[in-house]
């Protein structure tokens, strides 16, 4: 599985202390099947834990998934809001 950010995400992930492990662990989590919003063509909706604080009051973010012979392949993760 390949995980990319853009040059924006990388920034923001940066300043806001959220590790490559932490954007990974979420990754897996969707793998499993723990979405938080589905919305269809492999554009998901996920929490990414804050530094200390947990998933509840997490940063949201968009992946899209682009599936390849039914297996996830790539991510690009933005973050939505």
């Amino acid at each position: 599985m390949k995980i990319f950010k853009n040059k924006w995400f990388s920034k923001f992930a940066r300043e806001e202390g959220i590790l490559d492990s932490d954007l990974c662990e979420t990754v897996k989590d969707a793998e499993r099947g723990l979405i938080d919003a589905d919305y269809g063509g492999g554009v998901i909706k996920q929490r990414i834990a804050r530094p200390n604080e947990g998933k509840s009051g997490g940063f949201r973010s968009i992946i899209l998934l682009f599936c390849l012979r039914w297996k996830w392949r790539k991510c690009l993760v933005e973050l939505a809001s």
